[in-house]
């Protein structure tokens, strides 16, 4: 058994080289696991140390790493999707490039799977605090309410539209078997990815079990980079979206290269 990690990067060259370090020292027992890298084309200088990083690892292990180059930045979604076409892993984890989320959890994450007990796992961020609070922003106590009470409220309304009860459906650590996937075309660029995978999966019957996690916020003023006004509305266009929409995308849609 092997599961493939996913790691978009996009413009993190303060935390990426920690994070891929981390991600590429964290156990996963009884399997083997590789590194699939995608990079945006960042502009501040992610590339090359992804580059480095990836040159260094696969002289010591040629198979346990992969790294994709994008052309230009399409979007958190875009990334992911491409990274799991370039896959070989019977898991799929998905990593993000920052250090807000801690590769030491990935034996927790995956042990579910590797067991037999689960075939979708979400690393939950709220059975992992001691508070409803996910993010923090010390000194801007307004946009740590609105986003924190934001995220409480379209949690509520996936678990609603999808008949759940779900603590974190959008955190990013998500993990599933590949044959999950069965039946089923991803179609976001951005982080509407996020709800998509829980949407589609849970129509497919898969209902998630969630691990807590450990979860360091970051600011805006650190990289964050959702847009607080747009991308609110398209997550709530993606929640009734992908409770209607087919699971698969149409056969003009892929031919068209619409869809990868």
């Amino acid at each position: 058994m092997k599961v493939s990690i996913i790691i978009p990067v996009y413009n993190e060259a303060q935390t990426v080289q920690t994070l891929l370090e981390n991600t590429w020292a964290a156990p996963t027992p009884g399997i083997e696991k590789e590194l699939v890298v995608i990079e945006s084309n960042s502009a501040d200088g992610t590339r090359e140390r992804v580059r480095r990083f990836c040159d260094e690892k696969r002289a010591l292990r040629p198979d346990g790493i992969r790294l994709v180059l994008q052309e230009r930045a399409m979007g958190k979604g875009s990334a992911v999707r491409e990274g799991i076409a370039a896959s070989s892993g019977d898991i799929i984890l998905i990593q993000d490039g920052d250090l807000e989320y801690s590769a030491q959890d990935h034996p927790a994450l995956l042990r579910p799977i590797v067991e037999g007990k689960a075939a979708f796992v979400l690393g939950s961020r709220i059975l992992g605090l001691k508070t409803w609070k996910i993010r923090r922003f010390p000194g801007d106590p307004v946009k740590e309410w609105y986003l924190n009470i934001g995220g409480v409220l379209f949690h509520a309304f996936f678990n609603l539209m999808y008949q759940q009860r779900l603590t974190d459906p959008t955190t990013m650590f998500k993990v599933f078997r590949r044959d999950c996937l069965d039946g089923v075309t991803l179609v976001s660029d951005r982080f509407d990815l996020d709800w998509e995978i829980v949407a589609k999966l849970v129509r497919q019957g898969f209902v998630p079990l969630e691990v807590p996690i450990a979860y360091n916020s970051r600011g805006f003023d650190e990289g964050k980079k959702t847009l607080l006004f747009s991308d609110p509305l398209n997550w709530i266009s993606a929640i009734v979206r992908f409770r209607f929409s087919p699971l698969q995308a149409s056969r003009q849609d892929r031919e068209a290269g619409r869809v990868s």
